[in-house]
C-alpha cells in the first residue's frame, strides 16, 4: 500500500531478459533499510524488491506487469518515481495507492499556468468512468487531484490536473511533454463501487 507522495526518483541502470525482465533502478534510498522482498513503488507500480546494495535494488518486472504499464517505461536511463511502502503509523499525505495500473493514458498537452503546469491526459473507456472532477488519481505513482472532465467520442475520457512547482521538482513530472505515456491507477473506492455496481446489474 502506498500514498502517492513520492520519496524519490530512481533510474533504470541495467536490464536483464531472464523469464521475467530483471530491472536494476539507482536510487537515493539507504538500502540497509529495505529488506529483500519489499514493495517499492515504481512510476506506479508495485514491484518487489529481489536484490540489492548500495544505491541500487532490483525487481524482476512479469509479462503482465509489461503489458499493462506504459510502453515505454522498461528502458534503461528512464527515469522513474519511487515509493516505499506505506508503515502503519505512516502519514497518509496523499490518498491510498496500491501500485496497480488500470490503464495508461497519454500527454495531450502540457502547458505553463503561472507557476505550475497544466497537463490534458487522453485516457481510455475502461478508465473513463471512474475520474471524477475534485477526486484522487495516480500517475506515474504520483497522487493528484482532477480538475476536469470531458467525455470524448468512443467512450474515451479526457481530464485536467495541476502539477505544482515542489510536485514538478521531486517527481519526473518537471520533464513530461505531450505525447508522453502515463500509468494510471483509478481511486480504490472508484474501483470497488464499479465493481459492486457490475455485479449487482448481472443478478
Amino acid at each position: 500500500m502506498f500514498t502517492g507522495i513520492i520519496t524519490d526518483v530512481g533510474t533504470i541502470e541495467a536490464i536483464e531478459a531472464r523469464g521475467d525482465l530483471r530491472v536494476r533502478v539507482g536510487c537515493g534510498y539507504d538500502m540497509a533499510t529495505v529488506d529483500l522482498g519489499a514493495s517499492i513503488a515504481c512510476s506506479g507500480v508495485c514491484l518487489t524488491v529481489v536484490d540489492k546494495s548500495d544505491g541500487w535494488f532490483a525487481v524482476d518486472v512479469s509479462a503482465e506487469t509489461r503489458a499493462r504499464a506504459a510502453p515505454s517505461m522498461w528502458s534503461q536511463g528512464r527515469r522513474l518515481n519511487l515509493e516505499r511502502a506505506l508503515k502503519v503509523g505512516d502519514e497518509l499525505g496523499g490518498h491510498i495507492v496500491t501500485g496497480h495500473v488500470d490503464g495508461v493514458g497519454e500527454v495531450e498537452a502540457a502547458t505553463p499556468e503561472g507557476d505550475s503546469l497544466r497537463l490534458a491526459i487522453v485516457a481510455g473507456a475502461a478508465v473513463a468512468p471512474y475520474v471524477a472532477a475534485k477526486g484522487s488519481i495516480a500517475l506515474d505513482g504520483v497522487s493528484l487531484t482532477v480538475n476536469e472532465v470531458e467525455s470524448l467520442a468512443g467512450g474515451a475520457v479526457r481530464f485536467g490536473i495541476n502539477v505544482i512547482p515542489h510536485t514538478a521538482a521531486q517527481t519526473t513530472f518537471g520533464g513530461v511533454r505531450a505525447g508522453d505515456r502515463l500509468n494510471i491507477e483509478i481511486d480504490i473506492l472508484a474501483r470497488y463501487l464499479g465493481r459492486m455496481l457490475e455485479a449487482r446489474s448481472v443478478v
